[in-house]
């Protein structure tokens, strides 16, 4: 219940008791990837595997996209509708297709550290189950959504269950494969009499999670038949975690992209699956992707040229995708409401198509968070500003693969002693209060920050003891009812490497 507050009370201290978390804490989110086998996709499932264990994984999908697509066998000829691809590549029979069967390959290095990795979780999913939910689907030209393969109705058939949503689609490619799977409802209902109820189902258990724009199916026919559904459109963000890295990242961040940092945390001594990770000039090329050199410098020059060293990061284009659904394992609440921002990005909504979160579309800017390294107002800023805080929980993961469970670093627990959405009155003081375990018994560090651009009220708010359990702030005199303010706790163990997690406070200013 909302309450006014006068001036004679300026310490009061009050919140609401809802909490607006979309699922319970020990229920893991569903989760749908489909992918066109890019060497950013590769890097990123081996990463993925390492965090198999917090999802409920429905499909592992291969799919296609402008850059990579198998053709179908027979000579045809294609030109991609992608003005930049068409440009590039011109008329094809194929294009930088690398096959079905990678997924397969990197779950059967992931059998050798199966075992390891339980030591850490019992529930890591097996190499067999993970193997069991593989498909193939559109994967024969970009965009190509008229044959109902065994990955769209795998995709159909999770989306009609009887299971409660949400169901986190990741589209790392194209959009085609989820597309055929919309489609394929879509003409076995619009005639009947369920029809509305079941679209209604459908688009509000569906998000979609998509890295730029790969094909033209989901402006073509996802937006306008499913305009319901929501869906993450990450247009820049991705790219200060991906290709170009060394041109966007300060210096600060990229200290832990580099090849040094890869060399020492991940390629070396983390057992078969992390060794297999792609890295500049390691000596790995991507079977059947034949237009790319990053294995390889000598044939790569201009790499070197732009400062890239061996071992560097190459990307991670498409680990955003999950890293969303991931969020609400470490506290940020990002999948409450995409403005939020967590670790897969910030977006805002769109007023012509409210059900699209974007970081840019048609009718809003481009999304910026501010870069303190740079003081500027920075569109990569939004993913860069988590890339330390999930590097080091990637080099603990790598330990998991070869260490035991008392050798090796676990992530602290995070916990409110109030509820994650408070109300407080202009001039009032909003105490805070957190608790944190960590498992391994190591110290941890307590530090509340704001988050403004999350919030409606852009101003600074001052926090009191912002490194201890309890602090508190005083919402400004210049704050107007219904604004919104949201404060970070963040706690960092003191185990190696350091891990963090989060909880969010989010004020509403009545």
């Amino acid at each position: 219940m909302k309450k006014i507050f006068s001036l004679m009370f300026l310490f009061v201290f009050v919140f609401n008791s809802c909490n607006t978390n979309v699922e319970p804490e020990d229920v893991k989110p569903r989760i749908i990837i489909t992918t066109d086998g890019e060497v950013d996709d590769m890097n990123g499932f081996i990463r993925f595997l390492l965090y198999s264990n917090e999802f409920d994984i429905q499909g592992l999908v291969y799919s296609s996209s402008q850059w990579h697509w198998a053709g179908d066998g027979k000579g045809t000829l294609f030109t991609s509708k992608m003005p930049n691809t068409a440009e590039r590549y011109g008329e094809r029979t194929e294009l930088r297709w690398t096959g079905t069967e990678w997924m397969q390959d990197f779950i059967d290095l992931y059998a050798e550290v199966y075992d390891n990795l339980l030591l850490h979780d019992d529930s890591y999913p097996s190499p067999e189950h993970l193997k069991s939910l593989i498909r193939v689907g559109n994967i024969e030209f970009e965009g190509e959504m008229e044959k109902v393969t065994e990955g769209s109705e795998l995709i159909r058939e999770i989306l009609l269950d009887d299971n409660p949503g949400p169901v986190y689609v990741q589209v790392w490619g194209g959009t085609n494969t989820l597309a055929r799977a919309l489609r394929s409802i879509e003409e076995k209902y619009q005639e009947t009499p369920v029809w509305r109820e079941i679209h209604a189902r459908v688009s509000e258990k569906t998000v979609v999670y998509i890295i730029l724009d790969q094909d033209v199916t989901f402006k073509e026919y996802i937006l306008p038949n499913w305009p319901g559904i929501k869906t993450i459109y990450n247009h820049f963000q991705p790219f200060g975690f991906a290709y170009g890295w060394r041109e966007i990242a300060p210096e600060e961040v990229r200290r832990y992209l580099d090849g040094n940092w890869f060399r020492e945390n991940i390629k070396y001594d983390r057992g078969p699956l992390l060794a297999r990770y792609f890295t500049y000039d390691d000596g790995q090329p991507v079977e059947g992707d034949y237009d790319v050199n990053y294995h390889d410098f000598e044939l790569a020059p201009d790499l070197v040229e732009r400062g890239y060293i061996r071992y560097d990061l190459i990307s991670e284009w498409d680990t955003p995708a999950w890293l969303y659904a991931f969020d609400f394992r470490v506290g940020l609440r990002h999948v409450d409401n995409p403005g939020y921002g967590g670790l897969g990005g910030r977006f805002e909504q769109s007023q012509k198509d409210p059900g699209v979160w974007a970081d840019q579309w048609e009718d809003m800017a481009t999304v910026t968070d501010f870069n303190p390294y740079t003081n500027e107002w920075d569109p990569y800023w939004p993913q860069l500003r988590w890339v330390k805080m999930l590097q080091n929980d990637f080099a603990a993961r790598a330990e998991w693969c070869v260490r035991d469970y008392e050798n090796a670093n676990h992530p602290p627990v995070v916990k409110l002693n109030h509820p994650n959405d408070l109300n407080a009155g202009i001039g009032a003081a909003v105490k805070l209060s957190g608790t944190a375990t960590d498992p391994d018994g190591d110290r941890v560090s307590y530090f509340w920050w704001q988050y403004a651009e999350a919030g409606t009220y852009r101003n600074n708010v001052t926090i009191e003891n912002a490194n201890s359990q309890e602090a508190s702030f005083i919402v400004p005199s210049d704050a107007r009812p219904g604004d919104i303010i949201h404060i970070i706790l963040e706690v960092t163990d003191t185990g190696s490497p350091p891990l963090t997690r989060f909880q969010r406070v989010v004020v509403t200013v009545v």
